[in-house]
């Protein structure tokens, strides 16, 4: 939720009315109720100043909760790719959501971690209900995996790949209780779920994060 056909490209609105329409559709569509809907990256649409930001954020997560409570959805979430704008303008005003996903993983920066963890305060919400997305930073496939040992994160990588240890060390990076991810083949799945039998090392992750602040200030690594 949260993009909407225009005529040239799609558009993005926080709008209640749009939202709740976009629900009903969403419903029509698919035969049934989703069991969850995310409102996606309400930052795109959070430019207006601060006090007019965080009403319509909070317009637009109560819009959510209200389809929920009629039942035009099991749960409602909030997606965002760059939540940084997010933790100022989240208040007792604005409604909790089910689950909040944010990219994860080794090639997130620091200040979107950092915001992640702001956010999951700021709205009191436990591990399960954060989410990750795009763990591999758009594929497994991607030259990066294949020039570095992810394994280092593991207190134990053996019989794991770097794929997999990336996979595993994403729940860390920032905490998470679930990583979505999108596959059509099996056996890809099947080894993610296989490297979830990885022991991270708290302390690599640790060290890791201030190796990223470092560097976003400027300090030698």
């Amino acid at each position: 939720m949260g993009y909407f056909p225009a005529p040239d490209r799609a558009e993005h609105s926080l709008a209640p009315w749009r939202l709740h329409v976009a629900v009903e559709q969403a419903a029509r569509d698919l035969g049934r109720e989703p069991d969850v809907v995310f409102l996606h990256n309400p930052e795109h649409s959070l430019h207006e100043g601060a006090a007019h930001s965080r009403d319509a954020l909070a317009q637009a997560c109560a819009a959510l909760e209200e389809a929920t409570s009629n039942g035009l959805c099991g749960a409602w979430g909030v997606a965002s790719w760059n939540p940084s704008p997010l933790p100022s303008l989240i208040d007792t005003t604005t409604p909790k959501p089910s689950a909040f996903m944010v990219r994860a993983g080794l090639l997130v920066g620091i200040r979107t971690l950092d915001a992640a963890d702001a956010v999951t305060a700021a709205w009191g919400l436990n591990g399960s209900m954060v989410w990750g997305m795009s763990p591999f930073g758009g594929g497994a496939n991607a030259p990066v995996w294949g020039r570095i040992d992810s394994r280092v994160f593991l207190r134990d990588g053996i019989g794991l790949s770097p794929v997999q240890a990336a996979f595993r060390a994403a729940y860390e990076l920032p905490k998470v209780g679930t990583v979505s991810v999108g596959t059509d083949n099996p056996a890809h799945l099947s080894d993610l779920v296989d490297a979830l039998t990885g022991q991270v090392d708290e302390r690599a992750i640790e060290e890791y994060r201030a190796l990223l602040r470092a560097r976003s200030h400027g300090q030698p690594a």
